[in-house]
């Protein structure tokens, strides 16, 4: 068994390597980042698909506390931004604290210890804090399509791309309209023979605007000044959006719509294709996207779209509710990811041997997305309803990072116990959230999305400002905890808390 550690990180993508940079500024050396795969940089590193990138600028998609000044565009593709979070790990001395390609398969909390337990492939880790910074959109879903088992050709999901398929000359279906297709789809035609895009629904695209960095802009942003500035602007736009109605029917979803019909208008000229295009929903009720060449690729004599529903998978095509056949020599699933990641895929015990699927059976739940009642010691970055559909969620981040920090500082100054958020205060902020999302878009918006769980509920994404978020989020307030030490009843006060002995 290996000594017991003050904090546990599990993931080694963005959100855990903040919290590694942010602990070891702050003192905190005794401290490890389990990572299942064999490098870090979490779904930058996962996402190789051709076109792959951000789709939030990349001076506000990078940390704070660590600026890059020379992105190379306006919206970073993957291997940029892989090559940043590479360089984090470098510049702050983080690869002792590394152990990549360990598999957490459990963790649970030792009551009279006051210490979690942690099962990997690699070994058992003890801990007194347990960071899950897993990530919950990078295990791939998949559609149930009748004789998909019998396609003959390749088929792979966007997210694990087949590097050695080649694309070549075939014909090629792609099934969703989702980010990583509005990114792939523009890159690969004209190469292959022909595209057929599947789409169950269409979405709204935005114009991107990207452009590279010119040399001008670059020397100025190399000013911490003006970086800072300038990264100020960025956050500002979106969230005056947010605050202007961009999270629930307004008169700026209205203007946002007119903007995306009349980007659809210049690049489509067909107007059945167009109408096919033309979503049904208001904007924002689903994920929106970013681009300037998926339209221009749709309308390309090589490319159809189609909209019936997929009947059944031929050995060499796909047969359509309509009756129509589209032989296809290669299948690309553009259909998203399963939300609760990894999560949901470990075995997670606190108090009294609950596991968190058991605590979670009415649906994912946590204070400030960050802390869940009957689990000590336990923190979750991008937990339930911390996602953003308008600004970086890297500022979430930060926010949960401070707060992790503050608990951790807490309790360096309490020996042997431990810090559980409040039932009460668990319950609060779920309500607050409720009381925000039955007048947002994603209730109103008049469309389903993967942002719902199966109770029609948004347990994903943030329904108010990130300024809202971080004000609330990243100082630890006592009295939404209780400070737990092993063993006995009595409560006393202590240090502001409720202290538990």
């Amino acid at each position: 068994m290996n000594p017991p550690l003050d904090l546990l990180i599990v993931g080694a993508g963005f959100s855990g390597l903040a919290m590694a940079i942010r602990a070891r500024q702050a003192g905190f050396d005794r401290f490890l980042v389990l990572e299942k795969s064999a490098g870090i940089g979490g779904t930058w590193r996962e996402n190789t698909y051709p076109g792959a990138g951000s789709d939030v600028p990349s001076f506000l998609y990078s940390l704070s506390f660590a600026q890059k000044p020379d992105w190379s565009h306006l919206f970073a593709r993957q291997p940029e931004i892989e090559a940043y979070l590479k360089g984090l790990a470098v510049e702050h001395g983080l690869a002792p604290h590394l152990r990549l390609e360990t598999q957490v398969h459990r963790a649970s909390f030792d009551e009279a210890a006051g210490l979690w337990r942690v099962e990997t492939d690699r070994g058992p880790f003890a801990a007194r804090v347990l960071v899950g910074a897993m990530g919950a959109l990078h295990h791939p879903s998949l559609p149930r399509l009748p004789g998909l088992e019998r396609f003959a050709g390749p088929a792979f999901h966007s997210a694990r791309w087949d590097h050695a398929c080649e694309l070549g000359g075939k014909r090629v279906g792609v099934i969703g309209t989702g980010a990583s297709a509005v990114q792939f789809v523009p890159e690969i035609v004209g190469t292959v023979a022909h595209l057929t895009q599947f789409q169950r629904s269409a979405p709204w695209i935005l114009p991107r605007g990207d452009r590279p960095t010119g040399g001008i802009q670059r020397l100025l942003l190399r000013t911490p000044l003006l970086r800072r500035l300038y990264r100020a602007s960025l956050f500002w736009r979106r969230e005056v959006a947010a605050l202007l109605g961009f999270t629930r029917v307004s008169k700026v979803t209205a203007l946002a719509e007119m903007v995306a019909r009349r980007h659809l208008a210049v690049a489509v000229a067909d107007p059945d294709l167009r109408r096919r295009l033309t979503p049904d929903y208001r904007l924002g009720c689903k994920r929106v996207l970013l681009s300037d060449d998926y339209y221009p690729a749709l309308a390309r004599p090589d490319v159809s779209l189609v909209t019936a529903p997929i009947r059944e998978v031929l050995p060499h095509g796909i047969v359509t509710e309509d009756g129509a056949e589209h032989p296809l020599d290669v299948l690309i699933f553009a259909t998203g990811f399963s939300p609760g990641g990894s999560l949901l895929r470990t075995e997670v015990f606190g108090r009294g041997g609950v596991s968190l699927l058991q605590a979670w059976r009415d649906g994912a739940d946590a204070f400030r997305g960050l802390s869940v009642a009957g689990f000590p010691n336990f923190f979750l970055l991008l937990g339930p309803n911390t996602g953003l559909g308008h600004n970086s969620v890297l500022l979430m981040v930060e926010a949960q990072v401070a707060h992790v920090l503050d608990a951790l500082r807490r309790l360096r100054a309490q020996p042997g116990a431990a810090l559980e958020v409040r039932t009460q205060a668990q319950a609060r902020f779920r309500a607050e959230v409720e009381a925000r999302m039955k007048d947002s878009i994603w209730m109103r918006g008049g469309c389903g999305s993967w942002y719902l769980d199966r109770a029609g509920r948004n347990r994903t994404l943030w329904p108010g400002t990130v300024g809202d978020y971080v004000r609330g989020t990243r100082r630890l307030d006592p009295q939404d905890y209780d400070l737990v030490g092993p063993g006995g009843e009595s409560i006393v006060l202590k240090g502001g808390f409720r202290l538990k002995t």
